[in-house]
């Protein structure tokens, strides 16, 4: 087969990385304009932006009203390690795994917190766990998404409406772009760098009433530190999730999450940025299909991430090249196509198998999508 000829469209915003993620479409500085710079995040106007995040949060993502969210440092891990560390340890847990985010997750759970009663529930990349085979009257440690991966939950059928214990769920990369089940979900954490292309450093921390009873009802023996501690003379530190945060937040970066959320609005809510991520999906998944050398990394079709889409080399040629070879060509892709000013960030992440990891959620535009595609039949062909 002739190698295909440099395609000449080319994606009007080439950001493709899985975070942090492109700008939202018509995105620049002046969107910071009315930043609460210099001003003191506890000033009138800091909290009045603070909570403004939190209520627009809620409203779009259609958080019930007996959730708490609450604004904490250190990104989506930073909200995740504190949901650990502040909840874990009066029941068994069972820890689900099947990219890098989420095995760390389980690190944490034996090597650091070093609980006794821990099932690991792990799969290969490109596949689920059964999740069937957890126990409802344990507490669950698991992301929705797959960020490294591609592969993510289907649904929360498989979480008891009537669990003893509770849920913590990283949902980084699927808030914004896929229906969460807030009614099996517990705890949920996530950043601004995901999906509405915020910028980094803060993460979100939504607490259920489950949550919050067992964090007024136990007290870890490890201690706490101060970033972590959320409750207060043994109850919930309320202050937290009415916008009063653990410590200083950048108002540039809030301003920033504002301005995503007002995007959000204006584009329709929450079924408008789920249908924009879903388009973005099917048309990778067209290309796919009459395309021979490449194939998805997640094996079932229902588990496909509608964001971080990642993608294999499926060509009976890579699959005979050494090792060391195969690891060489998606990084040969990706930087010929960065050099092109195409893409940027595509190549699969650093302990995930040798491929291609294409961000498609809804502040990136259907038609550099498209474009994008024809680009990559080119410089595989240009690598290999």
């Amino acid at each position: 087969m002739a190698s295909p000829t440099q395609p000449e469209r080319r994606p009007q915003r080439p950001n493709f990385s899985s975070g942090p993620c492109a700008k939202r479409p018509g995105w620049d500085l002046a969107a910071l304009a009315d930043a609460a710079l210099g001003r003191s995040h506890r000033s009138k106007a800091g909290k009045a932006k603070l909570a403004a995040a939190i209520d627009r949060t809620r409203d779009i993502l259609g958080v019930p009203d007996s959730h708490r969210i609450g604004i904490v440092p250190g990104s989506d891990s930073g909200a995740f390690e504190m949901a650990m560390w502040s909840l874990l340890g009066p029941r068994g847990v069972d820890a689900l795994a099947w990219e890098s985010f989420s095995k760390g997750w389980v690190t944490d759970v034996l090597d650091q917190l070093k609980l006794a009663d821990v099932r690991v529930m792990e799969a290969n990349y490109g596949e689920l766990p059964d999740l069937t085979a957890t126990d409802s009257e344990r507490d669950i440690v698991f992301a929705w998404n797959g960020t490294t991966s591609g592969v993510r939950v289907p649904d929360g059928e498989w979480i008891a409406s009537d669990r003893g214990g509770l849920t913590l769920c990283d949902a980084t990369s699927a808030v914004f772009a896929q229906p969460l089940p807030w009614d099996k979900l517990d705890v949920v954490t996530y950043s601004w760098q995901k999906v509405l292309g915020g910028e980094a450093a803060h993460g979100m921390l939504i607490l259920g009433p489950r949550a919050v009873e067992r964090l007024e009802s136990y007290s870890p023996s490890w201690p706490l530190p101060k970033v972590f501690r959320l409750t207060k003379g043994g109850k919930l530190n309320e202050g937290i999730f009415k916008g009063s945060t653990i410590n200083t937040p950048s108002m540039l970066c809030v301003e920033d999450y504002l301005d995503a959320l007002a995007w959000a609005e204006k584009l329709g809510g929450l079924d408008a940025l789920h249908a924009r991520a879903d388009a973005n999906l099917a048309t990778v998944a067209e290309w796919v299909e009459r395309t021979e050398w490449v194939d998805f990394l997640a094996k079932q079709p229902a588990t496909r991430s509608n964001t971080s889409v990642c993608l294999r080399i499926a060509d009976p040629a890579f699959a005979a090249l050494e090792a060391e070879r195969q690891a060489a060509v998606p990084k040969q892709i990706a930087g010929l196509l960065e050099q092109q000013g195409v893409a940027f960030d595509i190549g699969s992440y650093r302990a995930a198998p040798p491929g291609l990891r294409v961000w498609c959620g809804a502040t990136v535009d259907r038609a550099d999508v498209e474009a994008l595609l024809p680009w990559l039949d080119w410089a595989y062909a240009q690598v290999l």
